[in-house]
Formats: structure tokens, sequence, C-alpha cells
């Protein structure tokens, strides 16, 4: 069967590639055409992509303004290249803003719609559920708490694990040891704790100065960041330099791996430093307009998906305009080794891994979509 595959960003990359090898090994003559990144293409080969990623990444409302017109060529180009390729189904892969405009246009045309990894609508912009229910033929979520949210909005979701599940599994058993992972990065023996500022310029101008300041008040523990390869090591230096932070670029889950724990922005690496087993504080530097708004906009009392989907504050969230440091220290002393706050963060953590699930998701996904079309 023929499968067009579009993903937006460098995780819709990673979890693009491993359904693809899954649904390849449930349909040895399956044909793909997509928009990706490297890691898919090295799947589905680069001559069957259409746009590298990096092409279609405009985070922010200014960077789209800036680029719409950008935008629409490209939605533009995909539906053209849809319309050569006459596939059997085309999967989306997160990516909301591109990937449901494609489905409208799709399911018109009576194209099979199948969307992986569902919009975080649960969180912001809900009227993107009409859109779900009117143009996608099968719905894949990846966290447990989305199956009655989508019921109670008309969708019947199809939950089969989470991706990030595969991704730590396949990396910790290429991990090297503590003592390599020191050598090859010049680091110290004292114990590490990870710095995880984003993934985005913005996020680590907010909030890389702030876990600099934290880093200060620990002088026994080795603090490093992990850094993204698609930003420039000047970006990091501007606020680590004289710091005695440490830089590790590419890194995430070595680094991670022989933590004694770490400070984390929102998103997806909260829930990678939950399910690796290393307690965790969660930082994010917001405007202090965004701080007074916030009830009116986010729909939920949480940030950190480890919070959101255990539906408490197992996490500390230190979501602030004014962030104190002292507090900040405090909160971070009490979940390593000795503190107060520790074990029981393990026990939740724990507990989170059961509710999300084991190894496979991808594959149970790729088979899942395979026999539904046949």
């Amino acid at each position: 069967m023929r499968y067009y595959i579009i993903a937006g960003e460098p995780s819709g990359d990673l979890h693009g590639s491993k359904l693809m090898r899954g649904i390849r090994h449930n349909d040895t003559e399956a044909e793909f055409r997509f928009s990706g990144g490297d890691r898919m293409a090295s799947i589905g080969g680069r001559e069957n992509m259409l746009y590298h990623y990096t092409e279609m990444s405009f985070f922010g409302f200014v960077q789209v303004a800036m680029n719409l017109r950008t935008i629409f060529r490209q939605i533009d180009d995909v539906k053209r290249d849809i319309e050569r390729f006459r596939p059997d189904v085309i999967i989306l892969i997160d990516y909301p803003a591109f990937n449901l405009r494609i489905a409208k246009w799709a399911k018109a045309r009576g194209v099979k719609v199948y969307y992986y990894i569902a919009p975080k609508v649960w969180a912001w912009k809900e009227r993107r559920v009409k859109s779900l229910r009117r143009y996608v033929d099968r719905l894949y979520t990846i966290f447990p708490f989305e199956t009655d949210y989508f019921r109670g909005h008309g969708i019947e979701p199809v939950f089969l694990g989470n991706p990030l599940t595969d991704d730590i599994a396949e990396r910790r058993a290429t991990l090297p040891s503590r003592e390599e992972f020191i050598k090859e990065c010049k680091l110290d023996n004292r114990p590490i704790v990870a710095l995880l500022a984003g993934s985005r310029r913005s996020e680590i101008k907010a909030n890389l100065p702030d876990m600099v300041a934290i880093a200060r008040r620990l002088p026994d523990y080795q603090f490093v960041v992990t850094a993204v390869p698609w930003i420039d090591k000047s970006l990091y230096d501007k606020y680590i330099d004289n710091s005695g932070v440490r830089y590790v670029c590419d890194r995430t889950q070595q680094a991670l791996a022989h933590s004694e724990a770490a400070i984390v922005t929102s998103g997806t690496a909260t829930l990678e430093t939950a399910l690796m087993g290393i307690p965790e504080v969660v930082l994010y530097h917001v405007p202090w307009l965004y701080e007074k708004l916030k009830p009116y906009f986010l729909r939920i009392p949480y940030i950190s998906l480890v919070n959101i989907n255990l539906n408490r504050e197992a996490v500390k969230e230190l979501v602030r305009a004014n962030l104190s440091i002292d507090e900040a220290a405090a909160e971070l002393r009490a979940i390593l080794p000795g503190g107060k706050e520790r074990e029981r963060m393990m026990d939740d953590f724990r507990e989170l891994s059961a509710m999300i699930g084991g190894e496979g998701a991808s594959e149970r996904v790729a088979r899942d979509i395979v026999t539904t079309l046949r």
C-alpha cells in the first residue's frame, strides 16, 4: 500500500521514522512519500521526501506572519504531491496548524486520513477538536488521559502507548558508562544535575539564566546544560561563560542517565526525564502578562506532562515572571539524594511509567494502521 506521511518538527521525524519501520515490517510492499527529516529519509529514502522539517518549522506569531507566503506555498505543494502519489492513506503527525489544513482538503477528496500523536487540544485551541472529528478517520493518542477527553467530544481515539518509551529503550541500550561519559565530555567527578533549557532560542534565552543562577547555589554539584544541535553554541555561551555550567550537545539522554536530578523546561522533556527515573523540577520563565492571563487561556492547571498525566503536582512547577532563586534551589535540594521529596517522586514516576505503557508503541500503531487499511 501507499502511505503519505507529514511531520513538521524534529520529534515528528523521530516518531515518524519508527512508525515507518513498523509499517514496513507489517506491509513488506509499503511505498512511502513524506515530508519529515533525516530519520524518516533513512527509512523511506531521501528521494521520496518532499520537504525537510527545517524548511517547515515556524514558531510564534511573528515567525508565522512573516512566512505566510512560504507556508501556503508549501501546503499547495503538498496537495499536488499527494495527488501525484495517490496514497491509500495520509498519516499526519502532530504539527496541527499545517496538518489540519491537509486533513480537510484530503477528506473532501475521499482520501483516508489517520492522525498520529493528536494535537494537544485539551490544553489550548480546543476549537481544533471539530476539525479532528470532521476530517480524521482514525486518531491515535499517546497519553491515556486523552481517551476520556476525546470520547467526551465525540471521537473514539486509539491509545496504544507512547513512542517515547521506544526511544528511551533504544538509547538506553547504547548508553556509555558514567566514566566514559565524563571522559568524553570533559567533566569532573562531582554528581551531575542536567539542565534542559528548551529546544528554541526564545526558551533558552528565558530559562537558562535562571538555571545558571540556581547552579551557583549548589557548588557541590556539576551542572550540565544539554544543548540541541540546531542552535549555535554561542547562544549557550552567552549565559554559561564563567559560571561553571558545562555544555554538552545532542546527548540529552546520556546526560540525564548519569544525573542525580534535572531542571527541565516544560514539554516532552518533562515526560522523558520522568520515564528515565530522574527527579526533576520544572522551570519556565514567562512574561508577567502571561502569568496574569494564564487562567484565561490555559485549560489545564499544569504545564508538565508528568503532572497532566497523573492529575496532580508530582513535580514542582515554577512558572513565574519573577522567580525566587532561593525557592528554586530549595526545591532542587529536596529531590537530590537525601532530599525529603526524592523517594516520593520516584514512586510517582513508577506509577506514571505503568500508566503510559511499555515498549513497542510504534510497532503496535503501525500494525493497527496496516490492519485497518486492509
